[in-house]
């Protein structure tokens, strides 16, 4: 794998650091969102997410972090 291709990865973690999953691709279906990547760094995933569901993570949002996740675009990392 190229070293670009490598940078455009977004790995999520677990509360004590531990890698969860790699979101390699983010990608559109139809009215879905499809998320692929690999679980754990093994089991390769496709989840989807349908627009009901993103208008649910929506209203778990409230003000304050909802300003949090747009300033986190603009942060350094630890």
């Amino acid at each position: 794998m190229s070293d670009s291709k490598k940078s455009q990865q977004m790995r999520i973690f677990d509360a004590t650091g531990q890698e969860l999953m790699t979101v390699r691709a983010i990608e559109r279906d139809g009215s879905d969102l499809v998320i692929r990547g690999k679980i754990f760094g093994a089991m390769p995933m496709a989840a989807k997410l349908r627009p009901e569901e993103a208008r649910a993570a929506l209203k778990m949002l409230d003000a304050k972090t909802a300003w949090f996740l747009f300033t986190l675009l603009f942060r350094r990392s630890r």
